[in-house]
């Protein structure tokens, strides 16, 4: 039997950077996955302090990003869900919708990792995937958790903060990505 390995990469993506894209084409050629499913929240439960850019930008970004890149697509589930989306319930659902899946990894940024114990059904989540920590700064080991390294300093943050002030975002994103924050006139205000 074929066996599937399928990770997921869920997050805000506000917006999507070479950084995530870096980690997760690492995480796919060391773990071995067959591919990588990027899943853009609607409402992450965790980052609702800030309003993200609008959702259908958003997914639209991750698609340009990933578009032409064999093993990479989007799922817009959580796009298309009404309210805040959780992890469990859209791992509930690819379960049923891809049985042959074999195994489940579900990327974490390592900005996440101390909520991780917050989040909903954490118990019956760590049954039905195997966490990997995404790491972008100097942390080579986790106690419980395999870790996927490349310094990377780029983050959403950062590039929200240099189109508010004004500086050049190029080079950090993809040039369609670029392109779509301009068109819609994203991040002037933060």
């Amino acid at each position: 039997m074929h066996e599937e390995r399928v990770g997921l990469f869920g997050g805000s993506f506000d917006p999507i950077h070479f950084g995530h894209l870096i980690l997760a084409r690492e995480a796919r050629e060391s773990l071995g996955l067959n591919r990588v499913i990027f899943l853009p929240a609607r409402v992450s439960p965790h980052k609702l302090d800030r309003p993200p850019a609008p959702a259908e930008i958003r997914l639209e970004m991750v698609r340009l990003a990933v578009a032409g890149e064999s093993g990479f697509s989007v799922d817009d589930r959580e796009i298309r869900r009404v309210g805040v989306s959780y992890t469990i319930d859209t791992i509930r659902e690819l379960a049923a919708e891809f049985p042959g899946v074999t195994e489940w990894v579900y990327f974490l940024g390592d900005d996440n990792l101390a909520k991780l114990d917050t989040w909903r059904e954490i118990e019956a989540l760590r049954s039905l995937v195997k966490f990997v920590v995404l790491a972008r700064e100097d942390v080579t080991s986790h106690p419980d958790l395999p870790v996927i390294q490349r310094v990377v300093d780029i983050s959403s943050t950062e590039v929200r903060k240099r189109v508010a002030q004004g500086r050049s975002i190029r080079y950090l994103l993809p040039e369609d990505v670029c392109a779509l924050i301009a068109r819609n006139g994203l991040y002037r205000d933060e």
